[in-house]
């Protein structure tokens, strides 16, 4: 899809601004992300430039770079976004966006304010799912140092954002505690139908693991 310069200028302020990220959150994910919800957009509508810029911007406020801090994040981003020459009202919408599409474990009760932000938000988490998702789940894993899986640690039911925050278990377990669980979140049609056969090829990875981790005959 054709880009103005405002989106010009926001995706190369995010490159330079995720060059370190962890892999699984970094330039090339928001790329993604983008592109996945341009490719929603075409049918459900929206104003394009908010959710590109949006799609972008998305992590560059995340918790996990600012230690928790997400007012860092946050004021970085409207900085980008006045220097991208986007207006109060834009500026705003894109924000209420950024603040309203995390996961946080399912604890996250905001509402979806707009069209825009389900689409961002269905965006992102097809990017959670499917080949790519399994390849970003165990970079994520690896990053923290867990266990690729352990049967005797069981997926958990988690009492608030900060306990799934600041789980430590095995990488499989996420499957479980979130990664089987968006294909139901999502909020458009478009994105319901593109998470289907994402869907299905995580619990046929998954089936396929347990297999080999469990030595069996085929």
């Amino acid at each position: 899809m054709k880009q103005n310069k405002r989106i010009e200028f926001i995706q190369a302020e995010v490159k330079r601004t995720l060059q370190y990220a962890e892999c699984g959150h970094d330039y090339s994910h928001a790329i993604r992300v983008m592109q996945n919800a341009e490719l929603i957009a075409q049918s459900e509508g929206g104003d394009i430039e908010v959710i590109q810029a949006a799609a972008l911007l998305h992590d560059v406020s995340d918790e996990k770079f600012s230690n928790g801090n997400t007012v860092i994040g946050l004021k970085l981003t409207e900085n980008i976004l006045k220097k991208a020459k986007f207006k109060p009202a834009e500026r705003e919408k894109i924000l209420d966006i950024i603040k309203n599409i995390s996961y946080k474990g399912g604890f996250n009760a905001s509402t979806i304010p707009s069209i825009e932000c389900a689409i961002v938000q269905d965006a992102d988490r097809l990017d959670a799912i499917g080949a790519i998702g399994i390849a970003r789940a165990f970079h994520y894993g690896g990053y923290k140092n867990r266990e690729l899986y352990n049967p005797e640690i069981e997926p958990q039911d988690y009492a608030n954002a900060d306990e799934y925050r600041n789980s430590t278990g095995p990488t499989i377990n996420h499957f479980y505690e979130k990664l089987l669980k968006l294909k139901y979140l999502m909020n458009t049609p478009t994105a319901k139908e593109l998470a289907e056969p994402r869907h299905q090829f995580l619990e046929e990875f998954l089936e396929e693991f347990l297999s080999e981790w469990n030595c069996e005959k085929k």
